[in-house]
């Protein structure tokens, strides 16, 4: 880019949209000095250093960071520099670093919006509509409490689009990027001829401000009082549910008088004790959105697992249940509890009669072995935890190897047991939990799921 004299700059539209409810690096701004410059003259553009300091300690000012072990220094030109590892994934912010954004709030100029998914919601998928649409009108906090199947993507339609067309911009952020390549062609397809985004780390959209915008909470770093409304999908999914970075990238990207939106089927105690407290307004969908009741999980001992995998073998209660299955044309899901009880029960498939698959965080091929699966073209996906949200696989039986394991929290075993029963012609379904004792998180699972069936049916003979 050429470089033009100071006299000659202008305001520029390009940099605007550029910055526009963003937070970034001067090395993500393909502009010349003298043009940022400018525009800071003249009001435009904020530019604040990236790492406050004060006596007692350092505070990233991209993703707020605070633990001092997350700081440490390197050297540029023999100069001691202080850096800020929490957030260095996203390009190094350090002392003398600027973070560059827009002042002004954009005015919202796109065509109105039309939903064009021609579905019918339940009458808890109305009712959760409702009071979504309202919380946006008054910019309020809303807590969306609803069963694993109960269509929550379809509830969020009609509010959506409500928002869009009162030209505010909307962002549903998640913690994982496999919950946010189910969601894009969902919403795309529902919201035909809209201009939607997709965030993830890779992702071809990166550095996009579109009405409609799903991202990971991750890439939210990037952004800064861009959005009237942010739905935070599966708020109690790790990492977000335990780093406050990602927590505090939510409230950066919002703007100040907006509305969020929390989404789960298992919310923290926190927010459970917030909605009791009358902290936090409310809405609870107990049944699933064709209104069948959820699998309850049944336990199988199956002896010492780790024993039978160390001795290249699968335990064969475990071997039974998927041969079963596979047989009658169900397509199986099998968690384990790491990526080493993964390789291993992997390992013992390898000369059965099942075309089996195996997935976890680091796997390149995750995305291709998951869309290959729902195709049918697996019998078996073995996974980790990484696959316990956001995928439906209409037929799948699921099963947990090690259901005792630590990494298995109630959140987590119900979670994995919502895979199972969402279709509305597969409502019915096995979940079976294979153990070598029992364990508190798996009784309080069961308990979870039988009570929110209870729920279900109390409320269907009251309508």
């Amino acid at each position: 880019m050429v470089e033009p004299d100071e006299k000659n700059i202008t305001f520029s539209k390009e940099l605007q949209q550029t910055l526009q409810g963003r937070h970034l690096l001067r090395t993500e701004l393909p502009f010349s000095d003298e043009m940022i410059e400018w525009h800071i003259k003249n009001g435009y553009i904020c530019a604040q250093y990236s790492i406050s300091k004060n006596k007692r300690e350092y505070r990233c000012n991209r993703c707020g960071q605070n633990d001092q072990r997350y700081f440490s220094f390197y050297y540029l030109s023999r100069k001691k520099q202080l850096y800020c590892r929490s957030c260095v994934m996203m390009g190094r912010v350090s002392e003398d670093v600027l973070l560059y954004s827009w002042k002004e709030e954009d005015e919202s100029r796109w065509k109105p919006i039309k939903l064009t998914w021609n579905g019918k919601l339940s009458s808890g998928q109305q009712k959760a509509a409702n009071v979504l649409i309202e919380a946006i009108s008054k910019k309020e906090e809303l807590l969306i409490w609803a069963v694993c199947g109960a269509g929550k993507t379809e509830m969020l339609f009609p509010g959506i689009e409500s928002a869009l067309n009162e030209g505010l911009r909307v962002c549903i952020a998640t913690p994982r990027t496999d919950v946010v390549l189910e969601l894009a062609p969902r919403l795309k397809a529902a919201f035909q001829g809209a201009d939607i985004a997709a965030l993830y780390g890779g992702g071809e959209d990166k550095g996009c401000l579109s009405p409609l915008m799903i991202s990971t909470t991750h890439q939210l770093l990037r952004y800064k009082d861009a959005f009237d409304v942010i739905i935070v999908d599966e708020v109690d999914a790790f990492p977000y549910s335990a780093d406050q970075t990602l927590q505090f990238a939510v409230q950066k990207a919002k703007k100040k008088n907006s509305t969020l939106v929390y989404l789960s089927a298992t919310p923290s105690k926190e927010l459970k004790r917030k909605t009791l407290n009358g902290q936090l307004h409310s809405v609870r969908i107990p049944a699933r959105h064709h209104q069948k009741p959820l699998p309850e999980p049944r336990f199988l001992w199956c002896g010492n697992w780790k024993k039978k995998l160390n001795g290249n073998k699968i335990p064969p209660a475990v071997k039974r249940w998927i041969a079963f299955h596979v047989k009658e044309g169900r397509s199986v899901f099998l968690f384990v509890p790491s990526v080493s009880v993964l390789e291993k029960a992997a390992a013992c498939f390898k000369d059965v009669h099942c075309r089996t698959a195996s997935v976890h965080a680091e796997d390149k091929d995750r995305k291709e072995k998951v869309k290959q699966f729902r195709d049918g073209q697996f019998d078996l996906l073995i996974t980790t935890t990484i696959l316990e949200r956001g995928v439906t696989v209409p037929k799948v039986q699921t099963g947990i190897l090690g259901a005792e394991s630590p990494i298995f929290t109630e959140s987590a075993l119900v979670q994995i047991a919502g895979r199972t029963g969402r279709h509305k012609e597969h409502a019915n379904g096995d979940v079976i939990f294979f153990h070598y004792g029992k364990t508190k998180s798996m009784l309080d699972a069961k308990k979870h799921i039988k009570e929110m069936n209870a729920l279900a049916a109390k409320n269907e003979r009251t309508d």
